[in-house]
């Protein structure tokens, strides 16, 4: 993904749109077929609509900042009642969380029902989301007191082959360090179990796959598949020595040694999906990451796995790529 496909409804569909077409000519799209999307493809939607200046930035924080003055009124009115820690970034996020739930719902509901597949739609911040009649909103509420701001979650919505979104959510119940001072964590027994044409499914997002409380909820609620959408950002991080769990309290079973001595690859495969799907009684997953150019936030990293019946495919690949597992 590219800053670029960001910045309207027809850019971002006909990006996501290029992938399904490869995979149809490859005979990969059926009834049965799950499509698994990255974690935070649908965030930079906050980006849609604004000016050239927001897309040419060299940096995030400069791109957020031309978006910031140029909706300044209803910036500071979403300042006004944010409580986050990083109130600037959850108030930007707030600010343009209708746009980016209508344009998330239309992309991938059409993607889903125009190749007749399953979608799992990465995740995207919103307030409080929930699904009404098939549609993905971004949700908020009011209290005696006043108004109140909705919580910010990463949330991955699965679209039905209809184009109808399920009517429950997969909410990021571990938000690592980056994210902590805006995204609220969601409860583990609230993860929820997807019925498909190919089996149940389970979603985790990104540092869930990470906690042994994930797969025993799947495990209780029978999941036979899990999709796990994530990002790696930071240049090399791949190769980098890994830096142990930043999202919340390490499981029992982490080896302390392995902080700094083995590398972000291989402790995504030691304590992620490919080491723990045992636990869910799933009988395959797959493990996707972001890959682009987007602004300076570095996410050309992270080698998507798949996992079936114990054996562990890694696709050693920078930049766009499609990975087929064999139901």
């Amino acid at each position: 993904m590219t800053a670029g496909d960001y910045a309207a409804e027809a850019t971002f569909y006909a990006k996501l749109d290029s992938y399904l077409q490869a995979a149809r000519q490859n005979g990969w799209v059926g009834e049965r077929t799950v499509v698994v999307w990255p974690e935070l493809i649908g965030a930079w939607l906050v980006a849609a609509g604004e000016s050239q200046r927001v897309f040419q930035a060299r940096t995030l924080s400069a791109a957020m900042r031309s978006l910031v003055l140029r909706h300044a009124l209803p910036f500071v009115g979403k300042l006004a009642f944010a409580r986050e820690k990083d109130r600037l970034v959850a108030s930007l996020f707030r600010m343009k969380a209708w746009q980016m739930a209508r344009l998330y719902q239309a992309a991938f509901s059409r993607l889903a029902c125009q190749y007749g597949v399953t979608v799992v739609a990465g995740s995207i911040y919103l307030p409080s989301p929930y699904v009404d009649e098939g549609q993905v909103r971004a949700g908020g509420y009011r209290s005696t007191g006043g108004y109140r701001s909705a919580g910010l979650y990463n949330t991955s919505a699965v679209f039905r082959p209809d184009g109808q979104a399920h009517s429950l959510l997969a909410r990021k119940c571990y938000p690592i360090a980056s994210e902590q001072a805006f995204v609220a964590a969601a409860p583990v027994a609230e993860l929820p179990v997807f019925e498909t044409p190919a089996g149940r499914l389970g979603v985790l997002v990104c540092a869930d796959s990470w906690y042994p409380q994930a797969y025993a909820r799947l495990k209780a609620a029978g999941a036979e598949m899990i999709a796990v959408p994530s990002l790696a950002a930071g240049a090399g991080i791949w190769e980098k020595p890994w830096g142990g769990y930043i999202s919340a309290d390490r499981p029992q079973d982490v080896d302390l040694a392995d902080v700094g001595q083995i590398t972000e690859g291989q402790a995504w495969h030691k304590y992620a999906l490919a080491a723990r799907i045992g636990a869910s009684g799933a009988r395959c997953g797959v493990n996707v990451f972001l890959h682009g150019e987007l602004w300076d936030l570095g996410v050309d990293n992270g080698n998507s796995l798949a996992v079936r019946e114990g054996e562990i495919v890694e696709a050693r690949k920078n930049g766009g790529a499609l990975l087929n597992v064999w139901l």
